[in-house]
């Protein structure tokens, strides 16, 4: 496919992708969009103008909400038909490369626009899927030659987190403050974090409610995810490492969490997809799958201090975890939870054997040891005020290559 449409070979959005999202146009008014290279596309107008009136169930203008909520509930029939329509409508030749009036209506170049939250997310909840995160992490506060507890190669461990401190790229973080008990206090104190963390991660997204006591099993998984986005899970270790017991992570992680704004579609990824790690011991039949169902996507972290550059930290891939999608939908549901249109899952922090994936700092610095050295002469044992860690994602085979942009905040003093 060619699009009339110019943009560079190394653009995250390329005619193979048509991300959603939502966007403020001409800081006037909000909808719908997709992107491809610099342009961004108004859908809303697209639709009033006719051009998906031939797509059966897209009866209404979903496209002039504040949310592509409506429009994933609406399922992949329909939302797979208008993203084949927006690719076709992009290629050389088409009706809408000769319309000059709609491309200056709905086209708008990328600094004419401000990227929104793209959907609601009534529940969000964060998995724990990378053997060699968990391994690190094991080795570090346990025991070394039993780094991973019982359960976790039987089962897709997870909690359920705060949907409401889930922000988009941009959004600017407050240092979290909380109590913490240094090693040589006989006693926790209160104040700001001193260890900030990211959590290098991605996300779906589900596209559908169920009701109380349905499940949805791994091979229905598919039909249930509408995609992904990038997403920091900011993290304050020093926190975490006080409250977390008995019950796991709370201020440490709810204060905040950075979500890239454009929603990528599982049809976009599936050229890209590869197989999974062996799981060894065999799981339990209900998270048995079949096939290719990890995805080959290239991820990328940086750190930028005030007036400096930015500071590639992190060289990972989300074709390492352990546990896939179909397998945390199918867990999280086999108890018959319920889900909701716009539900968030994170993957867990996304680490491969080579330090330089670790996808964390306190794994990086392995918890402050051994600080990174900045291009700038300033060193980094966790993130800093006024710090901005940038996360990059995207998959490239055979020419074609599917992006999600990225995902950025800048860490601020505590209120």
């Amino acid at each position: 496919m060619k699009s009339f449409v110019d943009y560079s070979s190394n653009s995250d959005f390329s005619i193979h992708n048509i991300p959603f999202g939502v966007a403020v146009f001409n800081k006037e008014y909000i909808g719908c969009c997709t992107r491809i290279g610099d342009q961004i596309i108004d859908l809303a107008t697209l639709y009033d103008l006719g051009y998906f009136e031939d797509i059966e169930g897209l009866d209404d203008n979903v496209f002039e909400a504040y949310t592509i909520n409506e429009f994933i509930e609406l399922g992949k029939p329909v939302t797979n038909a208008v993203r084949i329509k927006i690719q076709t409508l992009l290629q050389e030749g088409s009706t809408l490369s000769k319309d000059q009036k709609t491309i200056e209506e709905a086209f708008y170049d990328l600094d004419k626009v401000k990227m929104m939250m793209p959907v609601h997310i009534p529940n969000y909840t964060d998995f724990y899927s990378s053997i060699e995160h968990a391994t690190n992490v094991g080795k570090m506060f346990r025991d070394p030659a039993n780094a991973l507890l019982p359960n976790w190669k039987h089962l897709p461990v997870g909690y359920h987190g705060r949907a409401s401190s889930i922000v988009v790229s941009g959004t600017e973080i407050n240092r979290p403050k909380g109590q913490t008990k240094p090693a040589d206090a006989d006693k926790p104190l209160f104040g700001p974090c001193k260890q900030l963390d990211f959590e290098l991660e991605m996300a779906f997204i589900v596209n559908k409610n169920t009701e109380m006591g349905e499940s949805i099993s791994t091979k229905d998984a598919e039909d249930a995810i509408f995609g992904m986005v990038v997403f920091n899970d900011w993290s304050a270790r020093d926190i975490q490492a006080w409250e977390y017991v008995p019950l796991g992570p709370f201020l440490a992680k709810n204060f905040g969490s950075s979500i890239s704004p454009w929603v990528v579609t599982l049809e976009a990824l599936e050229p890209f997809k590869t197989t999974s790690p062996a799981q060894d011991p065999e799981v339990l039949d209900y998270l048995k799958f079949e096939g290719d169902k990890n995805y080959d996507i290239n991820l990328e972290v940086y750190i930028q201090p005030e007036n400096g550059e930015q500071n590639l930290i992190c060289e990972s891939n989300y074709k390492y975890m352990y546990w896939n999608m179909n397998q945390q939908l199918a867990h999280h549901t086999i108890n018959g939870c319920n889900v909701e249109v716009g539900d968030m899952y994170a993957s867990g922090t996304i680490s491969g054997t080579d330090p330089k994936s670790f996808g964390s700092m306190m794994e990086l610095t392995w918890r402050g040891q051994n600080p990174l050295s900045l291009s700038n002469g300033e060193e980094r044992k966790f993130i800093e005020d006024n710090d901005t860690v940038t996360m990059k994602a995207w998959a490239e085979k055979d020419g074609v290559r599917v992006g999600f942009g990225e995902v950025s905040g800048k860490i601020i003093p505590a209120l």
